[in-house]
């Protein structure tokens, strides 16, 4: 897409929104209908969160248990509330990482990951180039506010469409509820922080984000009429929610009127998982390679006489010239 500021089709005028990037696009087309700023590198806050659940879904085992620790306890941020010595189903701490947003579900997800953050970092920012997220860099796969960590609308919209395309993204995404338990005895109640959820028909949900220095961020799809739309709003003040329903609603009303002013990219080929490692273990799918050794410097042979020449050529001569010593006559001493 264009880096212009705004990015509307002739005569379409969506409604004003407070957010300094946004965009609005059909999930299922790949139709961009709208956006604002839409390449703008700036703050995702949790919204990243669905980023890192592309990369840890498809590589964890939703019913495997994990045991909280303090790492995860003492993690700064939102938290869903993982306790030291408490177990999780991978499940529940994805249930906490979509709804309540909590850092300390994402690092226990991270940690039972092979290679733990670091890892995941590396399989986020190598993630987003393979979808077309060029905008996208990775520090912090919580979403605060690491230096040298962006992201844009537009990539944001990419999130969210390689996302829903996969059931269990989808289903994590537009869940309203589920409990947690409590360090001494029974559970306690966690909502979705989506509020597109509760008040705007069709709504599929997807993620939001605060910090202080991203401000209010914002993924949020619906299905209405046989389209999926999502918008994307990122360093907006509050009422985010209303901003993004106005939007979506003006798509929906609008759709047939609308032409295009871009299209979200298609997903790169995926690179070809190897089917082993050179001691013969098999690899996990997604997992980093270990770093590959550096290889002796290659001996080049010079071809030249010298060396192409049989050894016992060059030897010859001074056997020769010995045996001639040998047999020389000796004169008779007098």
């Amino acid at each position: 897409m264009t880096a212009k500021p705004t990015v509307v089709a002739t005569g379409a005028t969506p409604p004003a929104v407070q957010a300094s990037s946004y965009v609005v696009a059909d999930l299922e087309t790949g139709e961009v209908l709208a956006a604002k700023a839409p390449h703008a590198k700036l703050r995702p806050a949790s919204t990243l969160k669905t980023l890192t659940a592309l990369v840890l879904l498809p590589r964890l085992k939703k019913t495997d248990q994990v045991i909280g620790t303090d790492g995860d306890a003492q993690i700064i941020g939102s938290k869903v509330g993982v306790s030291p010595g408490l177990k999780y189903t991978v499940n529940l701490l994805f249930e906490g990482m979509f709804l309540a947003s909590g850092n300390d579900a994402v690092h226990a997800l991270c940690m039972h990951d092979e290679g733990g953050v670091d890892a995941t970092i590396q399989r986020m920012n190598a993630k987003a180039k393979e979808i077309g997220a060029l905008d996208t860099h990775v520090t912090d796969p919580t979403g605060l506010d690491a230096d040298g960590q962006f992201s844009s609308a537009y990539d944001l919209a990419l999130f969210a469409q390689s996302g829903l395309a996969r059931a269990d993204f989808a289903k994590y995404a537009s869940t309203k509820f589920t409990n947690f338990p409590m360090t001494t005895k029974g559970t306690y109640q966690v909502a979705n922080q989506n509020k597109l959820l509760f008040k705007y028909d069709g709504a599929l949900g997807v993620k939001t984000g605060y910090t202080t220095l991203a401000r209010n961020t914002f993924i949020g799809a619906a299905k209405r009429n046989g389209h999926t739309l999502v918008v994307t709003m990122m360093n907006a003040p509050h009422g985010i929610t209303e901003d993004a329903s106005n939007l979506l609603t003006w798509s929906f009303q609008n759709y047939d009127k609308l032409s295009p002013v871009g299209t979200l990219v298609k997903p790169a080929d995926p690179p070809k998982e190897a089917s082993g490692t050179s001691d013969g273990k098999p690899q996990a799918a997604g997992a980093i390679p270990p770093a590959r050794r550096t290889a002796a410097p290659e001996l080049h042979t010079v071809n030249s006489l010298f060396v192409s020449t049989p050894v016992w050529f060059w030897a010859a001569p001074p056997v020769l010239l010995l045996g001639l010593f040998l047999r020389r006559p000796r004169r008779r001493r007098h």
